[in-house]
């Protein structure tokens, strides 16, 4: 995998900003009707909907926490972030545990998996003309032409509005 590495205007490093390989292992998701895939490597852990405890007065889209391995996550229903209608939980929905590399216990609700698969399976979307979406890196479409928006999980836990629960 390759990685670019930004300096900023005061000699500090920037974010990593991923370059796609082919052999990178990626998690399938829809959203909405929307197909997303996030790499394997950004996802600590995937587990069931456990008890979520609300906070009061945050952002309809900042669920509550969790207590998972003795530590507490946020959780954020990724389809409302993302703009989308609350939807309730199913048997089908899972939780993505961020990477502990970005040190934040975060994690995203997910109502429909579709599975690990890998990047060479889709190609570069180059007539994608749509300005890229808030989290997203990259643009694909496989095989049959469907559209993928690859979400950057470590922009989405960096952003003012994501970290700004608060109503």
């Amino acid at each position: 995998m390759t990685k670019e590495n930004d300096i900023t205007e005061n000699g500090q490093e920037a974010l990593e900003t991923e370059i796609p390989v082919a052999d990178t292992a990626v998690l399938g998701m829809m959203i909405g009707d929307v197909r997303y895939l996030v790499r394997m490597k950004e996802i600590g852990e995937v587990i069931q909907v456990t008890e979520i405890v609300p906070i009061p007065l945050t952002h309809p889209w900042f669920l509550g926490i969790i207590n998972m391995h003795g530590n507490l996550y946020g959780i954020t229903d990724l389809g409302v972030y993302l703009g989308g209608a609350f939807l309730s939980f199913d048997f089908r929905s899972r939780i993505l545990l961020v990477s502990s590399d970005y040190r934040i216990n975060s994690g995203f609700i997910v109502h429909n998996l579709l599975g690990i698969r890998s990047l060479s399976e889709f190609e570069t979307c180059r007539t994608c003309d749509e300005q890229l979406r808030s989290g997203v890196s990259h643009v694909y479409q496989d095989k049959e032409g469907r559209t993928w928006y690859e979400l950057n999980l470590c922009m989405f836990v960096r952003e003012k509005r994501f970290l700004q629960i608060a109503r």
